[in-house]
């Protein structure tokens, strides 16, 4: 108890002599950084999930072949759920002599969820504010172009007449299957029954759709993923398009990325600060041991002094992060135009075990040794102190920083990705600074006047030097790869939706109508595309062993249900290089007709399947079965004809097949559509642009939450980078002070730091800026899965940048020296 009491005693007057403030500070600020960081990417990521949601209608579906009975509506009143249903079916719609077949969607009061519909009542674009009124229906714009019909006329479904009240140019869950072609009618689910359209043994798609603004869905999900009944699917936004899963998966990885950069700078602060502290705590330690203290007490008092600052400092951390982000959340809901949910409490947790972890790591092993400085060196200020132990405890503290990383990347490759480069940097930046201190060594007599006085610090304080090179590197590097990778992965997305991509897709064109087809678009001035056949086929068996929805089941949801649904089978001569690109395997030259396979990556890895597994499928009652000769990465945002599996020219010759092909016309004109229908009716072109619009305001919101939360993480890292400059001042104060006693002038001793900072700033990020380029490049293939150019431009800029950085930094920092009296400097430092 006395060496707690004594610890408490030795805080609180460090604290009011200064002693422990740069590293109070460090530690606050760095776990501020890495708290605020992570309140704002889980906001970032809770607002874009929900936002995402809205290709739902809500947080999560179940969709039924019947109708929904009572165990999920129980669970989801016991979960405190919101709920509504929707039910779907085929019908004739007519308008006057028009008759065509329509998909009638059934809305239940409340729906959707999330998300809104979009409509046009005749007077311009606006969201919906409810359902359709008694009596009346909403039409999609293109059920109205071949019906002929406006808003205001009256259409008939069943025994209703219902008048047009509006119609729609976007709905919640169109992206989520936009290859349902039918001309979609909207009215109350109430109203259904009178259409006398519901009968005993009618073929209606049920759907239970749930929302919650505090997580419970995911709840709702685990509890009824092993009560599910036949028929029955669940449906979240993981089930989204590819194009949707891949822009939030990139933002889930870049805002983990931007949480690794905040543990990274905060680990340098402390480091640095940690050093300071253990440094100006030696000679009062020697004191202590001649007065007969045990190493035992020392430890518990400088340990004990050390976890009461962690708390302090944690603390204040955390409330800074936290009044952080409450100030910038609006700003946040502004930017990214969407409602932000409020902060959870896992940052709070994340910001105590970063700050203490780094602690353990980077604090204690210094403190450690301070139990072993020998009495001696309150006579000989040489003598240092030298503590074994504090190898492990180092080991272990770096094992814990490790874990940490591996914990914030939320991905093993991104992590390995990580703790690589940070260990291959800090070895060249290590290196790089002892040939620096070496050459400088030899070439200081060389020099004259204050850069002579400046750079021979450098080689003077060697074990300084090397230790501030490599903190001041990886802190610029962590910053410059961020924003590299940043910089890289806005330029993807811009690129992922060029002003000319596909706005209709044209499917069930007929063998003997592809001429025509082609003529068609060609009279219109389309540009002619490609036209691919499509085979429906189901899974049947792989390396001949029969396999159904069940076989897959253990390896996931997604995998199951991708088991169970009919296959888009496609043969084409040639890999299309454009959004198409071979990961495993060979893909089959044009001449080649030998059956076989080209997967698609991500369903190959739902299923498990390997270079050369032989899968079968089952085709209107026929066998096909071919060996998978390659694996394919497809880029699902081209918005073109792609399919999951492929096969060679001729294989397929022998089954029936329509083909596919994509166009791009001018927005809102239905001459290519009305001519293309009237030469082929059973054609059915697909208006995408809705769903193009909800997947780039999708990528919009994603792209300003990656902006938002990388000015703010760069922001911290200069703050942090600033910290840890100052944590090494107290030599140049002391050298400072005695050369203003000798008659050093002001211009003198800042042109001697500012030679000492562009030498430690040049190596610093150089090397930063080549570590980052390495590094964005690994993890922009391995990670985000792009192609990747290194922008040498940019880390050229980073690098001039950093120095300067470092410059303006540390002459900030050392300002006090010009400014104190030489007799003050001296006399707070020997004291």
């Amino acid at each position: 108890m006395i060496g707690w009491h004594l610890a408490w005693r030795f805080l609180r007057r460090d604290l009011r002599a200064g002693e422990v403030r740069v590293l109070l500070a460090a530690l606050a600020l760095a776990v501020m950084a890495v708290t605020a960081v992570s309140f704002i990417t889980e906001r970032a990521e809770r607002a874009l999930a929900l936002e995402a949601n809205r290709l739902l209608g809500g947080d999560a579906v179940l969709r039924a072949d019947e109708a929904i009975g009572k165990l999920p509506r129980k669970l989801a009143r016991e979960l405190d759920l919101r709920q509504t249903e929707t039910w779907s079916f085929r019908s004739m719609l007519r308008a006057g002599d028009s008759l065509s077949l329509s998909e009638v969607r059934a809305l239940g009061e409340g729906f959707p969820l999330r998300g809104r519909y979009r409509i046009d009542a005749g007077d311009g674009e606006h969201d919906a504010a409810g359902l359709p009124a008694p009596g009346s229906a909403w039409l999609t714009r293109a059920g109205a172009q071949i019906l002929d019909v406006a808003v205001g006329d009256t259409v008939r479904l069943g025994q209703s007449e219902l008048r047009i009240a509006a119609l729609v140019a976007q709905e919640p869950d169109a992206a989520m299957d936009y290859f349902n072609v039918a001309p979609r009618v909207f009215v109350r689910l109430d109203e259904i029954h009178a259409t006398g359209l519901v009968q005993e043994g009618s073929r209606i798609t049920h759907r239970f759709i749930v929302a919650s603004d505090d997580g419970a869905t995911q709840r709702f999900v685990d509890a009824m993923q092993d009560r599910l009944e036949r028929g029955q699917r669940l449906e979240t936004v993981a089930d989204a398009r590819p194009e949707m899963r891949s822009a939030l998966d990139r933002a889930d990885r870049f805002l983990g990325l931007a949480s690794l950069v905040a543990v990274i700078l905060a680990a340098i602060a402390v480091a640095m600060a940690a050093r300071r502290h253990s440094a100006r705590h030696l000679d009062g330690c020697a004191v202590l041991r001649c007065l007969g203290a045990s190493q035992r007490t020392i430890s518990i008092i400088h340990i004990g002094e050390l976890l009461m600052l962690g708390l302090i400092g944690c603390g204040l951390g955390v409330l800074g992060g936290w009044a952080a982000q409450m100030l910038l959340g609006g700003w946040l809901a502004q930017v990214m135009n969407i409602a932000v949910p409020a902060a959870g409490w896992l940052p709070v947790v994340q910001g105590f075990v970063v700050g203490f972890v780094v602690l353990l790591a980077f604090a204690v092993p210094p403190v450690l040794a301070l139990r072993r400085v020998p009495a001696l060196r309150v006579l000989r200020r040489d003598i240092g102190a030298v503590e074994p132990g504090a190898i492990l405890v180092t080991l272990a503290g770096l094992a814990g920083v490790s874990a940490l990383l591996w914990w914030k990347a939320g991905s093993p490759t991104l992590a390995l990705t990580m703790l690589g480069g940070i260990a291959g940097t800090f070895a060249v930046l290590a290196v790089l600074a002892l040939g620096l201190v070496a050459a400088l060594t030899r070439l200081r007599t060389r020099m004259r006047g204050p850069w002579r006085y400046g750079l021979a610090n450098v080689s003077r304080r060697r074990a300084a030097s090397v230790a501030q090179i490599a903190s001041l590197g990886l802190g610029l590097m962590a910053i410059l790869l961020l924003t590299l990778v940043r910089s890289d992965l806005l330029g993807r997305w811009q690129e992922s939706f060029p002003e000319d991509a596909p706005n209709r897709f044209i499917i069930n064109v007929q063998p003997d109508q592809l001429d025509g087809v082609r003529a068609i678009l060609e009279q219109h001035g389309e540009q002619v595309p490609e036209l691919y056949p499509m085979v429906r086929a189901r899974l049947a068996s792989l390396n001949g062993v029969p396999v159904s929805g069940e076989t897959y089941a253990a390896r996931g949801e997604r995998a199951r249900r991708l088991a169970e649904r009919e296959f888009n089978l496609s043969s084409v001569a040639r890999l299309r290089e454009s959004d198409n690109a071979i990961v495993a395997g060979a893909f089959w030259s044009p001449e080649d007709a030998t059956p076989q396979l080209s997967v698609e990556q991500g369903m190959a890895e739902s299923f498990g399947w390997q270079i050369g597994d032989v899968v079968g499928f089952d085709i209107a009652g026929s066998a096909f079965e071919a060996p998978i000769t390659s694996l394919r990465r497809v880029d699902w945002e081209s918005f073109r004809p792609n399919f999951f599996v492929e096969t060679p020219l001729g294989p397929l010759d022998a089954h029936t097949a329509s083909y596919i092909t994509s166009a791009r016309v001018a927005r809102g004109d239905p001459a290519l559509t009305r001519a293309l229908v009237e030469a082929y009716p059973n054609l059915s072109v697909i208006d995408i642009d809705a769903v193009i619009d909800q997947v780039r305001s999708t990528a919009d919101q994603v792209a300003a939450a990656v902006e938002y939360v990388f000015y703010f993480t760069l922001l911290a890292g200069v703050l942090v980078l600033l910290a840890s400059i100052s944590a090494s001042q107290d030599e140049r104060l002391l050298e400072g002070g005695v050369m203003r006693v000798l008659g050093a002038r002001t211009a003198q001793l800042r042109l001697a730091h500012a030679s000492e900072f562009i030498a430690i700033g040049a190596i610093a990020g150089v090397v930063a800026a080549i570590a980052a380029s390495a590094i964005s490049g690994a993890i922009a293939v391995k990670v985000f899965e792009q192609p990747w150019a290194p922008d040498w431009h940019l880390a050229a800029m980073g690098a001039g940048l950093g120095v300067v950085i470092v410059v303006i930094a540390g002459l900030w920092a050392t300002r006090r020296i010009a400014r104190m009296p030489p007799a003050q400097t001296l006399r707070a430092l020997a004291g």
